[in-house]
């Protein structure tokens, strides 16, 4: 498939309403036209980066309610604070975090968006993009995969912290829990932001993936062999390459990609092989 200019049409757009969590449902487009979001009074003082957060949101056809602004910025005070003592992120700017971390987290509704799904986020780090999408999208059940612990507790304490329910923060490895019948072939979605190169992700991801969901990886740069490689490697997963969306929500428009598969069948029981074996014999 070749790749989509910034101003090619979204294959997924569609102004269908969604019923369920299956494959017809993926990428429904943007929501309704909103009014042009107005900033709190409260939220005015010393918060000049909020209202270009509040303008990419708009473009996705997103309104926050003032739980979840408080929600928003709770949780960039949380990691920010964090940040200090270990390390999450090497982006410190607190308006960068609005549009870099949970902006950014949130372009994949551009593609996938339902009223209820299962997710996993593989090597959620500090929570992107598993915790901006529960936020917004608080029926969604979110399985957040964290192979360190001490992420895994500043995860737990985010999701104490904004009281958050139906996400679990999981300590473990992607390549032994994608074994255990109770995550396998599970998931409507699974995406994993900034964690290895496209065959090993697939790899990673497509054992979790019931077959019809959905796999999104955000990417930058230049993809012509990695994808390649994917697509390869995807022939062996039973997925297949859905579409490469290029972002260009404000402050995002720097390269940034999300490249979409479909699990068209189970995965075969063989895979994911183990963390040396992938990294030694990488698929594609």
């Amino acid at each position: 498939m070749s790749e989509h200019s910034s101003d090619e049409a979204n294959p997924f757009h569609s102004t269908s309403t969604n019923e369920s969590a299956d494959a017809s449902n993926v990428g429904t487009g943007l929501a309704p036209v909103l009014p042009a979001p107005v900033l709190n009074p409260s939220h005015t003082q010393n918060e000049s980066a909020l209202q270009p957060f509040l303008d990419g949101l708009y473009s996705l056809g997103l309104e926050l309610n003032e739980e979840q602004l408080e929600q928003f910025l709770r949780y960039r005070h949380e990691l920010l604070d964090w940040n200090t003592r270990m390390n999450l992120t090497s982006i410190t700017n607190p308006g960068e975090v609005l549009i870099k971390h949970f902006l950014d987290s949130l372009s994949l509704l551009m593609i996938y968006d339902t009223p209820t799904a299962h997710v996993l986020d593989i090597g959620a780090g500090a929570g992107f993009p598993g915790l901006p999408l529960k936020i917004v999208r608080p029926q969604w059940h979110i399985v957040l995969l964290e192979a360190t612990g001490k992420k895994v507790r500043f995860l737990q304490h985010i999701i104490d912290t904004l009281q958050l329910h139906d996400v679990e923060a999981v300590h473990g490895r992607a390549e032994e829990l994608a074994h255990k019948a109770e995550y396998r072939a599970f998931f409507d979605l699974v995406t994993a932001r900034a964690v290895a190169p496209l065959p090993t992700l697939l790899e990673y991801a497509a054992p979790f993936t019931r077959v019809g969901g959905m796999m999104i990886f955000p990417k930058k740069g230049d993809l012509t062999e990695e994808l390649a490689r994917g697509k390869r490697a995807a022939s062996h997963l039973g997925a297949h390459f859905k579409a490469d969306i290029h972002v260009t929500l404000p402050g995002l428009d720097d390269g940034r990609r999300l490249l979409v598969w479909e699990q068209a069948r189970n995965c075969p029981e063989q895979y994911p092989r183990s963390g040396g074996v992938i990294t030694k014999n990488p698929l594609g």
